[in-house]
């Protein structure tokens, strides 16, 4: 693919997931015309909404792979780990929270799940290490308290589409620790640590 056509593809889908975020009925004529394309060069590089969706999706699981990465820091502690882990996964639940809406949908039978898989085996390897050193509570496998974690998220991302809280991903973080046994203040003092915060006041 040329440069100019790859430019192309990229800017339709930054103004796709815009578009979406706005108006999840958003037609293919006005994302088109919203990222300055003629409608036959949205449909060279996307056939239709479905193939649009289908292309998003795969953005959002190269974002989470990247998110992973970024998320890896030796040295960290497993509560560090896991607070890293969740506020960078909210950086792209964030970015593609449309898609989860409309993907449930359009897209084909287990799509969420193989978008998510990568997260919740790097946060099962997380939860196993804490259980390891006490640090985390016990009382599940890693794997099943890893689909509680990511429950969790998507319940936090859907409040903040509702109105109902706002975060960038610290609140997630402290959520996630104290779910996972860990004590609120020490929660708090975790993430601190790794966003050169002081921690948050409260009860």
């Amino acid at each position: 693919m040329r440069s100019h056509a790859r430019a192309n593809r990229a800017r339709i889908l930054a103004v796709a997931r815009r578009e979406l975020s706005a108006n999840p009925e958003a037609t293919i004529d006005e994302i088109a015309r919203a990222a300055g394309v003629v409608r036959r060069t949205l449909y060279a590089h996307f056939p239709g909404r479905l193939a649009l969706l289908e292309a998003i999706a795969d953005e959002a699981a190269a974002a989470i792979r990247a998110a992973i990465t970024a998320a890896t820091v030796p040295g960290d502690s497993p509560a560090q780990a896991l607070a890293r882990h969740t506020i960078e996964l909210w950086q792209v639940g964030d970015r593609y929270r449309t898609l989860l809406a409309l993907g449930y949908k359009s897209l084909r039978d287990g799509w969420f799940e193989d978008l998510s898989e990568p997260a919740m085996r790097n946060c099962a390897k997380i939860l196993r290490q804490g259980q390891a050193g006490h640090v985390f509570a016990d009382h599940l496998p890693p794997e099943v308290l890893a689909a509680g974690v990511g429950g969790l998220l998507l319940e936090l991302l859907q409040s903040v589409n509702k109105g109902l809280w706002q975060d960038t991903g610290p609140g997630a973080a402290v959520a996630v620790l104290v779910g996972v046994g860990v004590a609120l203040p020490r929660a708090r003092e975790t993430v601190a640590s790794i966003s050169g915060q002081a921690p948050a006041s409260g009860p």
